[in-house]
């Protein structure tokens, strides 16, 4: 049997908060166990206490004063337990007709109650979805050569493609991106940038200029490598 169970009574909540981790972390920097504690509505002491304990099973790193990463099989247990919840929400969403947000509440019932091969079974169903209802990337399954990898847009190559996942921004960047087309789901490649300046993107065929730092608010996954362009700015 599969071992992302880790077979104690502590398996589901382990789940959890290695997925929790997955989702807050950013830019591989650690995440704070007083954050952590926060959006899983424990007190941080109890939080502290388990990531301890997944440290002893190696599946986190712990920094003392800065907080925890997962190691690379915390990441794929967090990374299996995030690919059922989403197919979950897809189904949910698109054949039953439920609300985005009620099928994700839903789907978080039955991330870790369904086995692997129920949840590639789903995703062949399913026509294998990249993203869920509220357009948050799919972690591909065990058997994809191909690997998700969510960064800021800022770190993409000029002629790179990418899928836009996420916007961490305040109301009105999100207004004034959303004018600009820049939304979850909305495909944009880089045709030109200017180091830590300004950055030309293509978005819905027209040709959108944003800073650096919006860029940097802007989580994205690739699409494909980057390929040389000969109007690139180049950086000095």
């Amino acid at each position: 049997m599969a071992s992302h169970n880790m077979h104690d009574p502590m398996s589901e909540a382990a789940e959890m908060y290695l997925l929790r981790i997955a989702l807050l972390a950013r830019n591989d920097n650690p995440v704070p166990i007083s954050r952590l504690a926060e959006t899983l509505d424990v007190s941080p002491i109890s939080a502290n206490q388990m990531c301890r304990k997944l440290e002893t099973k190696g599946l986190v790193a712990y920094q003392p004063y800065k907080g925890v990463t997962l190691t690379p099989q915390g990441e794929a247990i967090a990374l299996r337990v995030l690919r059922k919840r989403r197919l979950w929400e897809v189904f949910l969403a698109e054949k039953l007709g439920l609300d985005p947000k009620v099928a994700e509440e839903i789907a978080c019932r039955f991330e870790h109650v369904t086995p692997g091969t129920l949840a590639e079974k789903l995703a062949a169903f399913l026509g294998h979805p990249a993203l869920s209802p509220q357009q948050q990337p799919i972690p591909p399954g065990q058997n994809s050569n191909t690997r998700q990898i969510m960064r800021p847009l800022s770190m993409l190559g000029v002629g790179q493609r990418a899928r836009v996942v996420k916007i961490v921004a305040d109301e009105a960047l999100e207004t004034f991106l959303k004018m600009q087309r820049i939304t979850p789901g909305t495909e944009i490649t880089l045709l030109a940038a200017a180091r830590d300046q300004a950055m030309l993107l293509e978005v819905a065929g027209r040709r959108v200029s944003i800073s650096f730092d919006i860029a940097q608010t802007i989580d994205v996954i690739p699409q494909e490598a980057p390929q040389p362009q000969p109007d690139a700015i180049q950086s000095r």
